[in-house]
């Protein structure tokens, strides 16, 4: 059995038919008519009350509706024992590289520099850069950041990456850990943050990090809010050291009225929507880790408690 959960409850009809096509079996209830708590194998849910997973201690599985945890592990009375896994699918993995693709391009192509002269009447040419010349840093090289890798390598870009331990990954200049951040960041005309929230992650893009770029890069976060000093990139931003900044993620959201972020001219902002979980193909991704946890196999997208994703 499953339970569906909270804010994707207006999509349950869609969760329902995807659900039962890839497993005409599974007995579906949605939160909050679930019967009896114990009858509960699996929750797939998408920010559920602070305390209420513990209820059902039958539960073998939680899944993630999104890619991210944080969600569910800022939950004090989440249980421990039981396995967190992260939606990794096909559909939400395409979603988030077209995303940054076009917001990549965007940045390259100088269209924050021409919406601005559009507001003015400016008609002018800005010379264009080849892609070849342009850099294009990705913080985290999971499922995402090397799906974005796929995307852009045809464009030409020069390519690096940073991570928290180090990795290989062909056609990419790859930093790990403290000591190679700076370069990392120093190589970055257009930085892209997919990095997981942990507590070593929680403000990475910060003052200090703006200043090791170079005089006019532009950022790019479609991780979490929290990966953001929000003051330190208007600030950079006002300077003109950084050209401009597509936001998908913020510290609260929905973003509150009158925050400095809708009005400045040179950030785009996007309502967290830089890649969105696909019922049809996660449905399959749900089930197909149900089997492999009854037949004893490793599942895919199991949270680590220790690294923190």
């Amino acid at each position: 059995m499953a339970l569906l959960f909270k804010s994707d409850i207006e999509r349950h009809g869609a969760w329902e038919r995807a659900l039962k096509a890839a497993d005409p079996g599974l007995e579906l209830r949605i939160w909050p008519e679930v019967g009896d708590p114990a009858d509960i194998d699996y929750a797939l849910v998408w920010a559920p009350p602070h305390g209420e997973l513990k209820r059902y201690r039958n539960l073998k599985i939680i899944f993630s509706i999104g890619a991210g945890t944080d969600h569910l592990t800022a939950d004090p009375e989440l249980p421990r024992g039981i396995p967190l896994v992260r939606m990794v699918e096909p559909g939400l993995t395409a979603g988030m590289g077209e995303f940054v693709t076009m917001s990549v391009l965007h940045h390259h192509r100088f269209m924050i520099d021409y919406a601005i002269q559009r507001q003015s009447g400016i008609w002018a040419e800005i010379s264009q850069t080849p892609t070849w010349r342009r850099r294009v840093g990705i913080m985290g090289l999971g499922v995402l950041g090397l799906e974005v890798v796929d995307k852009l390598k045809p464009f030409g870009f020069t390519l690096s990456g940073w991570t928290r331990s180090p990795k290989q990954v062909e056609g990419v200049t790859c930093h790990h850990g403290a000591a190679g951040l700076r370069d990392f960041l120093a190589a970055c005309d257009i930085l892209v943050c997919l990095l997981p929230l942990t507590p070593d992650t929680q403000g990475i893009l910060n003052a200090a990090t703006f200043a090791a770029m170079p005089e006019g890069a532009a950022v790019i976060n479609v991780a979490r809010g929290g990966h953001l000093v929000e003051a330190d990139l208007l600030a950079a931003l006002d300077r003109g050291h950084l050209s401009g900044a597509t936001l998908d993620v913020f510290q609260e959201e929905p973003l509150p009225a009158g925050h400095p972020f809708w009005s400045h001219p040179r950030v785009i902002i996007t309502p967290h929507i830089a890649s969105m979980t696909i019922p049809e193909t996660a449905a399959r991704a749900v089930v197909d880790n149900i089997r492999r946890f009854q037949a004893g196999q490793p599942m895919v997208g199991v949270y680590d408690w220790e690294r923190g994703y």
